[in-house]
């Protein structure tokens, strides 16, 4: 008797998983968005819970461009992300939120987050989706209600029926809006530099760039590839946290901005800050998580001669103990010159990623 009511209940326990995703999946609709083929890049991570459309990635891109997620209407998501500068806020060192104060952390940059398996500079959000419930509600940035936005949303007509076409029939609410709008940025992909052609047979490196190029993946040079990956794929980052020796701290209590290790609560992780990819590095300025640096020479001067020996450094930091990498100023500028050539032209001038508002005037 018990053995069958085991297997009852096991057999009610499938039925009702497969009914509850099977009605899941009913709430989508459109047409599934084609990504473009990226052999050099590693598999893109499937989201099977918010599946990319054509439909929901312009759905997404409106909100996106929308300042009706903000308190008084004036401030969106691309206020902080300009597309012309990869979706970053250069060239501010902090972005001024809508009531005026500036940000605590400089603004990320916004391109190939599908690869993310988590966000912002302290790995505080685990997805695009749960990034996007952030600044809409802070105070110092959108400063707005979910359940206002919610009504705002459910009240205009043009967005029920974009998001009818997307999510069926299912009440708008704060989780269908982060998800239309993380299928737009999940549709932000860079692959276009002159880089990726390179890798592609379609361009060839200047001799100061090939150099370049050298000497960031050389690791007795710019020994670069141990956390931006240029050489075995190309995302440009390892896609973890790191603590890379910016201040001389010996007490992990005396860590002015804690990071990672704010959010994780272990001792190891405090100082460490997400690792960005190097793609549109010449286009968001300044650098660091707290935009310290403001070009890309001060960057390299600070690798080259002032890494700061710290608790919790990376232990892929070979050269702290001689105070950095020492590279000469002929050695810097083809550094520099390889970088610019993980500039996206094309990515920041795409009209599919810019302003629907002004296209449709």
């Amino acid at each position: 008797m018990k053995r069958r009511n085991l297997i009852f209940g096991s057999v009610f326990a499938l039925c009702t998983l497969l009914i509850f995703f099977s009605s899941f999946k009913s709430i989508y609709s459109g047409t599934p968005y084609r990504f473009p083929l990226l052999n050099h890049f590693p598999a893109m991570p499937e989201n099977k819970l918010n599946p990319v459309t054509n439909e929901g990635a312009e759905l997404g891109r409106y909100l996106f461009y929308d300042p009706i997620l903000s308190h008084d209407s004036t401030f969106s998501c691309a206020s902080c992300h300009k597309q012309s500068y990869a979706f970053s806020d250069s060239p501010n060192q902090f972005s001024k939120g809508l009531q005026g104060g500036l940000m605590q952390r400089n603004t990320p940059a916004l391109f190939n987050l599908a690869w993310y398996p988590s966000l912002f500079w302290d790995g505080r959000a685990a997805s695009v989706e749960q990034q996007i419930f952030t600044p809409v509600r802070r105070h110092d940035e959108m400063d707005l209600d979910w359940a206002i936005a919610e009504k705002r949303i459910s009240a205009s007509a043009f967005y029920s029926e974009k998001f009818s076409a997307v999510f069926g029939e299912r009440k708008i609410d704060s989780t269908l809006i982060s998800m239309a709008i993380a299928q737009f940025v999940r549709t932000l992909l860079s692959y276009r530099t002159k880089y990726d052609k390179v890798l592609t047979g379609d361009a060839a490196y200047t001799t100061d760039e090939y150099e370049g190029f050298v000497l960031v993946n050389d690791q007795t040079k710019g020994n670069c590839l141990h956390c931006h990956t240029t050489d075995a794929d190309a995302l440009g980052t390892i896609l973890t946290y790191s603590n890379n020796g910016l201040d001389s701290v010996y007490d992990i209590k005396k860590y002015k901005d804690p990071g990672l290790g704010a959010i994780s609560g272990k001792s190891s992780d405090y100082g460490k800050f997400k690792i960005p990819s190097l793609r549109n590095v010449a286009l968001t300025a300044p650098y660091m998580h707290d935009g310290r640096f403001k070009t890309l020479n001060e960057v390299l001067d600070f690798y080259s001669s002032g890494v700061h020996n710290c608790v919790n450094i990376d232990t892929k930091m070979a050269f702290v103990n001689r105070g950095g990498l020492h590279l000469t100023d002929l050695e810097k500028q083809k550094i520099i010159a390889f970088l610019h050539c993980l500039t996206d032209s094309a990515f920041v001038k795409d009209p599919e990623f810019g302003n629907p508002f002004k296209q449709k005037k």
